[in-house]
């Protein structure tokens, strides 16, 4: 239904140790899939990758747009056979499937569906995490387990909790049994299209490096500096951080600068969060263009390559310096910046600052006390702008 405005590619385990029956109850299972789905070009859009030794492509996003067709396509697909190298298979549709030539709306959430029979037989850890990383949603359905036969080929232990966010178990399901597959098909399809919770995952979905940088100056005062340390831990809090999802740094500046933090210093939540807790306030003047382009040196050229860099500046006043030299040489390494302005900030600078469209990436409070108004606005357009994105 429109409402559920996804794209989503399934992989099919296509490998012998499935039988000629649970293949074709794999089938019934992804047909009823589409059924539920009201596969649309204003809604849901689903492909298909079937998997054993090597992936291939039985259909792409844009082959189909209605269930019946997909259906009709379901049913013809015969069976690859081979081992059942997901990992690969994860690979192949995070370089190739979701290509704006095959379809993708980047402002719809990419989602991929993994069924796998037993266990796979390849490494699935490493290329899921680089698949989240470029912002695609990774599910499992994993049916019954691995045979005694099957349990000395095992590479990866708990591939499952590997390879998905960890999220309580939102991104995996597991059926004891072929049989039982049709009860799973309404629990995964309202997973699937909750479009909210997958445009903005707290979690992998949003591997990023964040650097805060911080206006420090005497105009802002104690208090108010407490206050801008609280907004920037919200922010923070709202994310999963690790070396391998998001990562923060911070920056606080006045005439000059200080690097609070660099990104690779903390890799719990809890660790960042005391860290923001005990930076201590400075004052001084306010020289934000030069406190840009520190930043630039020590928070985001150390990033690294596979994140994304987000960059979100805070201040009270108008810039001592010129902010659209090093603004414009930030945005053209890559840095998407966000600024946020309080008080006498000025809204040419602001704008300057932030990433085009400006009124995405720029905000203005009169009050400092009234920055928490903006934590869920910013959060969500980071999250909006890591799904539209395209991929690199």
């Amino acid at each position: 239904s429109s409402d559920c405005k996804v794209d989503l590619s399934f992989l099919m385990d296509g490998s012998w140790s499935i039988g000629k029956r649970r293949f074709q109850l794999q089938k019934q299972f992804l047909s009823n899939v589409a059924q539920a789905l009201g596969i649309g070009s204003a809604g849901p859009l689903m492909g298909i990758v079937q998997y054993g030794d090597d992936p291939s492509t039985e259909f792409n996003l844009k082959t189909y747009a209605n269930s019946k067709d997909v259906r009709n396509a379901i049913e013809k697909i015969p069976q690859k056979g081979g081992l059942s190298n997901a990992g690969k298979a994860l690979s192949f549709v995070n370089k190739n499937f979701f290509s704006d030539a095959n379809g993708n709306r980047g402002g719809a959430p990419n989602v991929v569906v993994v069924i796998v029979d037993g266990w796979p037989t390849d490494r699935v850890e490493e290329a899921s995490r680089l698949a989240r990383e470029s912002g695609i949603n990774i599910f499992f359905v994993t049916i019954e387990a691995a045979t005694e036969s099957e349990k000395q080929n095992i590479i990866e232990p708990n591939f499952v909790d590997k390879a998905v966010c960890r999220t309580n178990g939102f991104y995996s399901i597991n059926v004891p049994s072929w049989f039982s597959l049709h009860k799973v098909v309404q629990p995964l399809v309202k997973r699937v299209c909750d479009t909210d919770r997958l445009v903005c995952s707290k979690t992998c979905l949003n591997s990023a490096d964040i650097g805060f940088v911080i206006d420090g100056s005497s105009s802002v005062g104690t208090s108010n500096f407490r206050t801008v340390l609280q907004f920037v831990a919200n922010i923070s809090r709202e994310f999963e951080i690790s070396d391998t999802d998001t990562r923060i740094g911070a920056v606080q500046y006045t005439y000059e600068q200080r690097l609070e933090f660099g990104f690779d210093e903390y890799s719990t939540k809890q660790d960042v969060l005391s860290a923001i807790k005990r930076i201590s306030y400075w004052s001084g003047g306010t020289s934000t263009g030069a406190a840009i382009s520190y930043a630039s040196e020590q928070l985001f050229s150390k990033s690294k390559p596979n994140k994304r860099k987000i960059m979100i500046l805070i201040t009270d006043g108008r810039s001592y310096d010129d902010v659209r030299v090093p603004a414009m040489a930030a945005h053209q390494n890559g840095v998407i910046a966000y600024s946020v302005g309080v008080a006498w900030a000025a809204q040419d600078e602001l704008e300057a600052i932030a990433t085009d469209p400006d009124k995405e990436h720029s905000f203005f409070v009169d009050e400092f006390d009234n920055l928490y108004r903006f934590v869920n606005q910013l959060i969500q357009n980071i999250c909006t702008e890591f799904n539209s994105q395209p991929r690199n």
